[in-house]
């Protein structure tokens, strides 16, 4: 099968950057489910782990990175449970295991769900990581819960992939009053489009939040640099409040200014389930099969913003571009 990798971290300019190169297709076996990759989405992730996974290294077998795909089911393995040949699935994956960049790809049925029948395969690839990190910040890490409707959330790049779908979620299934970031007329019209009630300047964020007529919010969501506004988070939080973040922090964070709100702080990443195998690992697919009616049903959408035709190298490297200017709005999706 084809699929594209790199065998050292290179600037994206560079001309081996990524590299195409043909490699078996894997067998499943197990729980394990092959898939016909259909369309890729393209996340921070993916720049991050290009840039830091084979540094001073000239990797043997190139890497395969990627982790949102949309396609359909090829082969199963014996023990799959709860799907079959010729379904259609959108999943995120294991950050351990051979990414999407490629024409097939194993993933434990744990992890996928049936792709909502209303998207097409670009909406549906868009969807996966963002919408597993959003859910589980919210749900599964703050616990927020039928008796917090009303409160207020702070959404800290409202117009990204993960803040598109948290405003979204906040708004439509958790009832919250939802601030969000933004600061060009473009991104702030999305936050607006997807639910935000309120849009704020990140470039001044305790006056924006504050002329809102937000003395201080319940709770704060961090998409972007948890050092670069941790002290207005400080500031901003309720008392007893609640912060959560999935940014890499170059800096350490000092959880000691929250003592006296007795705030809570959460980390979140995607990748935990399945890295270390839980218990619960399967939540991940069970959310995005609880996803999947509310794509149909109109209560979520898909964020997908851009897309790009074929599964190749200057697709892949344009793709890695437009998300390390930091302007995205929304989702690239790759169609092959």
């Amino acid at each position: 099968m084809k699929a594209i990798g790199f065998k050292t971290s290179l600037p994206i300019e560079e001309e081996e950057s990524f590299i195409e190169f043909e490699i078996e297709k894997p067998t499943p076996t197990q729980r394990d489910i092959l898939v016909k990759i259909l369309a890729i989405s393209v996340n921070p992730v993916d720049f991050k782990v290009r840039k830091g996974s084979a540094k001073d290294k000239n990797l043997e077998v190139p890497k395969i990175i990627g982790w949102d795909a949309c396609g359909v089911i090829d082969r199963i393995g014996d023990d799959v449970r709860n799907f079959k040949v010729g379904d259609v699935v959108y999943y995120s994956g294991d950050l351990n295991r051979q990414g999407c960049y490629a024409e097939y790809q194993l993933i434990d049925e744990r992890l996928m769900g049936h792709k909502p029948d209303n998207l097409s395969f670009a909406e549906a690839a868009a969807m996966p990581l963002t919408l597993l990190t959003a859910w589980e910040i919210i749900f599964d890490r703050i616990r927020i819960g039928e008796r917090d409707k009303g409160k207020s959330i702070l959404i800290i790049g409202g117009a990204g992939g993960v803040g598109s779908i948290a405003i979204q979620i906040a708004k439509k299934l958790a009832g919250l009053k939802v601030i969000a970031t933004a600061s060009r007329p473009d991104s702030k019209n999305w936050c607006l489009n997807y639910g935000a009630d309120v849009v704020v300047d990140h470039r001044n964020l305790i006056d924006e939040v504050r002329q809102a007529g937000f003395e201080h919010v319940d709770y704060i969501l961090d998409f972007v640099d948890v050092n670069q506004y941790w002290e207005a988070f400080v500031q901003l939080i309720k008392p007893q409040g609640h912060i959560g973040s999935i940014s890499d922090p170059t800096n350490e964070v000092n959880l000691r200014q929250l003592k006296s709100k007795s705030a809570s702080f959460h980390w979140e990443l995607m990748f935990t389930r399945s890295m270390f195998q839980t218990e619960d690992m399967g939540e991940q697919g069970n959310i995005l099969n609880r996803a999947k009616k509310l794509f149909e049903d109109g209560i979520l959408k898909s964020t997908l913003n851009t897309v790009l035709e074929g599964f190749d190298v200057a697709n892949i490297k344009e793709a890695h571009q437009l998300l390390e200017s930091g302007k995205t709005i929304g989702k690239t999706v790759i169609l092959f």
